[in-house]
């Protein structure tokens, strides 16, 4: 006969829940570590990273820019008047001298007035001559009517003396002695008034010769002009240099018109060259007047320093001019491309690093820092100070010695850490 045994039976349902439960809790407690658990970080080969280490010294502030080298003075050599493009005789490049002539222009309407000039002048001389002749002529004239009225003066005189003394006497009639007296005193004025002619003659005929010298050198000046602006159509180099351009913004051909005053072509000195520098607005406003500067060449490094800052920007650089303080290589020229480097200070007891892909200036940024002796890069906020070309003053987050990632880790942005193999 069977017994029933309910105790055991509440013992079997008790098992069973305390069972469930424990299996319930550990399924929650694994969860829940899972869950916990960090994503496995990526893995980077190291190879392909450029590391530097934080250093302290003393850091060279710099700033880069290209440019070109330009001509410290420009000649244009100009029209003095209008022509024609007869012959273009040098090229641009070539080494010129001062008379060098670089092309020839034509003008028949200059030919045509220095022609008529050249003839007024001969006129102008050959009328001088004909007034002097005339002028001595006059004064020959005018000496012997002088000399003729000093005569009858004095036969006037001796009349009239005559007259008034046989007149005491009754042997003369009055009116024939008042008449002679009246013909003496009318002389005697007639040679006094001729006298003071005489005397002004020479003022009277310097000023007619005056007039006339006037005349001719006025003809003499003009055709003067004239002249060098006919052989100013042989144009010239006027210096010494290299020819850089023949024409101004378009090259000249021959057969074409020039106006006066038109650019015929521009002059440089090799040797007397400056590098124009365009630097980027945000690194030029710690430039200034008289800083040291680098010029690369591309066949050497030439010194230098700043003597002109453009107070404008320019499609967002600006234009340092830096005057070249040692000789430039063989073969610099104009408009050679060419990089300049300005220094701008020397910071000392700084700590320093290569300038990350994304270290701005005055800036905070996420940087991955070597830990684990070099197996892994966990990033860190670094607040960075002034920077140069290539290197980047630290504020705060690093210390001396600590080993960044300086080369672009965009791609690893959505993780703070990651294994270096």
């Amino acid at each position: 006969m069977d017994i029933a045994r309910p105790d055991v039976k509440r013992r079997k349902q008790r098992r069973r829940i305390i069972l469930g439960a424990i299996v319930v809790l550990a399924l929650a407690a694994v969860t829940v570590g899972l869950s916990r658990l960090k994503p496995a970080a990526p893995s980077v080969e190291k190879g392909g990273l450029i590391i530097d280490t934080v250093k302290r010294g003393e850091m060279l502030r710099e700033v880069r820019g290209n440019g070109t080298l330009v001509p410290e003075e420009l000649l244009f050599v100009q029209a003095e008047s209008d022509g024609r493009v007869e012959r273009i005789l040098v090229l641009p490049g070539a080494a010129v001298h001062a008379d060098t002539v670089l092309l020839e222009l034509s003008n028949p309407d200059l030919e045509q007035q220095v022609f008529d000039l050249e003839w007024q002048l001969k006129g102008a001389e050959a009328t001088l001559r004909r007034l002097k002749v005339q002028l001595e002529s006059d004064r020959l004239a005018q000496e012997a009517t002088f000399e003729k009225l000093k005569t009858d003066y004095v036969q006037a005189k001796l009349e009239a003396e005559a007259d008034n003394a046989l007149a005491k006497n009754g042997l003369v009639p009055e009116i024939t002695r008042r008449r002679t007296t009246a013909t003496a005193e009318q002389l005697a004025n007639q040679v006094e008034a001729e006298k003071k002619r005489l005397a002004i003659n020479p003022d009277s005929a310097e000023a007619q010769l005056a007039v006339q010298h006037a005349e001719i050198e006025k003809l003499h000046a003009s055709l003067e002009l004239k002249r060098k602006k006919l052989a100013a159509l042989h144009v010239r180099a006027g210096v010494d240099g290299v020819l850089q351009q023949i024409g101004d913004t378009v090259i000249l051909q021959g057969g074409q018109r020039v106006t006066p005053g038109a650019t015929l072509a521009k002059i440089v000195q090799p040797r007397k060259l400056k590098a124009e520098i365009k630097i980027a607005e945000t690194q030029a406003k710690d430039i200034e007047f008289g800083q040291k500067a680098k010029i690369d060449t591309r066949n050497g490094f030439v010194q230098g320093h700043v003597v002109r800052i453009d107070p404008a920007s320019v499609q967002g650089t600006v234009t340092i001019d830096v005057k070249l303080d040692e000789e430039l290589p063989r073969g610099a020229r104009p408009d050679l491309s060419v990089d300049g480097t300005i220094e701008l200070e020397r910071m000392t007891n700084v700590l320093y690093v290569a300038r990350p892909i994304n270290g701005q200036s005055e800036s905070t940024s996420g940087i991955f820092k070597l830990v684990d002796s070099g197996s892994e890069a966990v990033r860190t906020s670094v607040k960075f100070g002034r920077t140069s070309v290539s290197l980047i003053a630290i504020e705060d987050g690093l210390v001396e010695g600590d080993q960044i990632i300086t080369s672009d880790m965009a791609q690893w942005d959505a993780h703070d850490r990651v294994r270096l193999r």
